[in-house]
């Protein structure tokens, strides 16, 4: 199984991701993982994309689409995988669709994660806040400001993502604002008829 869950940072995607690991055995692959892995294992594209860091820059679409490519040949993913975090752009999304054509692969669903913007502060505050009452580090992500700018970069750059899977028959929707189990309920129910 072959999945891409696209919604706004706060929506619960990383949260049900490790839950469909979980119950399906696939893994879950995230752009900033695979780079880190990639840079310290030395690989072609990983000296590429560690030579862009070093001098400060982003990495290009092209190493991160070589990394993924490189990525979802390793036998961890013979069953499936999980992108999250990606693509956050339509050519993302076009140079994805070429490197699963070139592998005979294909995605089975992209599962969009509808949610109230305006409630998504408030619930990374509340999430903030429980985490810090366990003891644990707060992420970063979780600060108020740094949130919203991600939340604009997300409108501005990534919301026009839903639209190209869904012109291609590939995209569905859950309600990310329903409680953590009814989340995972539905993607399941989604997942059925795959």
């Amino acid at each position: 199984m072959r999945l891409i869950l696209l919604g706004p940072p706060g929506a619960g995607k990383g949260t049900q991701a490790q839950r469909l690991v979980a119950r399906y055995g696939i893994v879950q692959l995230s752009t900033g993982d695979m780079l880190r892995e990639a840079v310290r294992d030395g690989t072609p594209i990983g000296l590429k994309a560690k030579a862009v860091m070093d001098a400060g820059k982003l990495v290009s679409d092209d190493i991160v689409i070589g990394i993924i490519s490189d990525r979802i040949d390793q036998a961890d993913c013979a069953n499936g995988f999980i992108l999250d975090g990606f693509p956050r752009t339509v050519a993302q999304a076009e140079a994805l669709d070429g490197i699963l054509a070139e592998k005979g692969l294909k995605l089975d669903a992209v599962i969009e994660f509808k949610v109230d913007q305006d409630k998504l502060v408030d619930r990374i505050l509340q999430r903030a806040r429980e985490t810090a009452a366990r003891g644990e580090p707060v992420r970063k992500d979780d600060d108020p400001e740094i949130f919203k700018t991600r939340l604009a970069a997300f409108n501005r750059d990534t919301a026009v993502v839903a639209p190209y899977y869904a012109e291609r028959g590939l995209l569905t929707a859950v309600d990310g604002m329903k409680p953590i189990d009814e989340v995972s309920e539905a993607i399941a129910g989604l997942l059925e008829t795959v």
